[in-house]
């Protein structure tokens, strides 16, 4: 009962964050791994947790979805699927030792991402220096990453579609959503299906983490965006701190 208790309120606060500017997996996956969960298993579960976030959000933003063509949408669906689908691939032959000294890379990896990816993206807003291939193969990336490890997946995704000439920020933000949706479900259902998931916790904090996504709307219009992002990259860093301790240990 303590170790639910602390995945319901790890999994509340993940809900808040998202709803405030995105790194609840910094908090979720940490705390499934604290109560002694196996990382790869910790992964898998905390994918479970973040999932109907996703969900609602890619309902929010059904008209600015609807303004970009099919065709541009069902490619990138396809590909989202097939890179999600790999990145969890991966992650099932991982062993947890291996994954264990992986872990703090790609903490940092997400990290950063949230440190300096708004940064990058209005840097990138409308250079549209690739082509076609070179946006399916970057997706595809990012996808693979989302799969295997979700944390950061939205900012990468945002700077990756501003590289793209993506300009319209509520358009960039519903791609993201939906693909995040995509690359999350079908890790998901491999990771499900893999047994890998533990769905006593997993479940509990689903519904936590909705509840902290509803509940902090509010507190979202009233803090100012630089003491969040503030203390989310202190949260990220703190967390690769101790994974790197972890690994050397």
């Amino acid at each position: 009962m303590p170790d639910l208790l602390i995945l319901i309120a790890a999994a509340f606060a993940a809900g808040v964050l998202n709803t405030l500017a995105g790194g609840g997996t910094f908090l979720t996956f940490p705390a499934l791994v604290l109560t002694g969960m196996p990382p790869v298993a910790a992964n898998a579960t905390s994918a479970v947790a973040v999932l109907p976030g996703y969900a609602g959000g890619m309902a929010g933003y059904r008209r600015e979805l609807g303004t970009l063509p099919s065709a541009q949408l069902l490619h990138q669906a396809g590909t989202a699927l097939a890179g999600g689908l790999a990145g969890a691939g991966l992650l099932l032959v991982t062993p947890d030792t291996a994954f264990t000294r992986i872990v703090p890379a790609l903490m940092l990896v997400a990290t950063l991402a949230f440190a300096f990816g708004e940064s990058l993206r209005t840097r990138l807003a409308g250079t549209n220096t690739t082509g076609p291939l070179a946006n399916t193969a970057g997706l595809f990336l990012v996808c693979v990453y989302g799969g295997y490890f979700n944390g950061g997946l939205g900012i990468m995704l945002l700077a990756l579609f501003a590289l793209q000439g993506m300009t319209r920020l509520h358009t960039m933000n519903g791609l993201k959503t939906a693909v995040s949706l995509i690359v999350s479900a079908i890790s998901v259902t491999a990771f499900a299906l893999a047994g890998l998931v533990a769905w006593t916790p997993a479940l509990a904090m689903m519904a936590a983490a909705t509840a902290g996504g509803y509940l902090g709307a509010p507190l979202a219009r009233a803090l100012p965006d630089r003491v969040v992002r503030g203390a989310i990259i202190a949260t990220g860093a703190i967390m690769t701190a101790i994974f790197a301790l972890r690994a050397l240990g």
